[in-house]
């Protein structure tokens, strides 16, 4: 919809005025959305959405659209900002726009987007598939992806001292945990809850997520050429990591359920951002330097998910 539909908009009802034809016709201009139309617009869009469609379906929806032949249900929002914006996460799409654009617009540009809004919400509902058939039952000899391997996990009310083949953290009160090659051993009495087990299990998997990535970091930095300040550890369910321009880097805990060599790609990921804060060709030239078959990496990244744990 472009500038003349936006000011018939605001004027509808309204006697146009003619204009002698040696006198150019202004262009319009874009004037804010009055407090009364965004109160009738905020009522609209607060009528229940009812849907029926395999895509994933934003639980907070306030608006829906038909998408080639597919019925979309959103969540709609305004703000401050100059242009409609898009996002597909897991709980679904999400569009933003400024106040001033009609919705009109807004339906134009998301039959616009179509395909890409299509294909990303299948992919959000395959990895939700795969998430719900990876979840995690808490319990004695259940099993937990970790850096490429299985290990089974078995409760044991006394936990041996560290050898040389065991590692052993404890943190407060936290129970004891030993990793014993492919067996996590936690100090726990048989009748654990599930949640004193996943408990336990997070509490040593964060303080490996930590270590390990230190370490790659470490490894990785001066190949990238780049110094890093800080590490935080996050638990995004769609953003495995990020860095800043401070040289603070956050990478997500759950990445140590997949292979060393994923894990590796992301943190040279974010380390090349401390050269391009962007996803430029230059970007990807100094992840491909150090990393040359990040691109296979990376669409593992994408194809495999991480089991949940609630």
């Amino acid at each position: 919809m472009g500038l003349l539909q936006l000011a018939l908009d605001f004027f509808a009802g309204s006697e146009p005025v003619p204009v002698p034809p040696s006198v150019p016709t202004p262009a319009p201009v874009r004037k804010p959305r009055s407090k009364r139309l965004l109160a009738q617009e905020s009522q609209a869009l607060l009528a229940p959405v009812l849907i029926a469609s395999a895509l994933p379906q934003h639980h907070l929806a306030n608006r829906e659209v038909m998408l080639a032949d597919q019925r979309v249900a959103y969540l709609f929002r305004r703000g401050r900002r100059r242009t409609i914006g898009f996002s597909v996460g897991t709980e679904g799409l999400v569009v933003r726009a400024p106040g001033w654009v009609p919705l009109g617009e807004i339906d134009a540009a998301l039959q616009e987007k179509s395909a890409w809004i299509l294909r990303k919400l299948a992919d959000s509902n395959e990895r939700r598939g795969k998430e719900q058939a990876a979840r995690i039952v808490w319990g004695n000899g259940m099993q937990l992806p970790f850096l490429g391997e299985l290990l089974t996990v078995e409760i044991a009310a006394g936990v041996p001292a560290a050898t040389t083949v065991t590692r052993v953290r404890r943190a407060g009160r936290q129970p004891t945990v030993v990793r014993e090659s492919q067996t996590l051993r936690l100090a726990l009495d048989a009748g654990a809850s599930p949640e004193a087990i996943r408990d336990a299990v997070y509490s040593w998997m964060v303080r490996e997520a930590k270590a390990h990535f230190q370490q790659r970091l470490e490894h990785f930095a001066p190949l990238v050429q780049v110094q890093w300040r800080s590490l935080a550890l996050t638990s995004a369910r769609t953003r495995w990591g990020s860095a800043s321009s401070g040289g603070g880097i956050r990478l997500n805990w759950r990445l140590m359920h997949f292979r060393p060599e994923v894990v590796d790609y992301v943190v040279v990921h974010e380390l090349a951002h401390l050269h391009h804060m962007d996803h430029s060709p230059r970007f990807w030239a100094v992840v491909a330097s150090v990393v040359p078959d990040h691109l296979t990496l990376r669409a593992e990244l994408r194809r495999e998910a991480a089991p949940l744990w609630i």
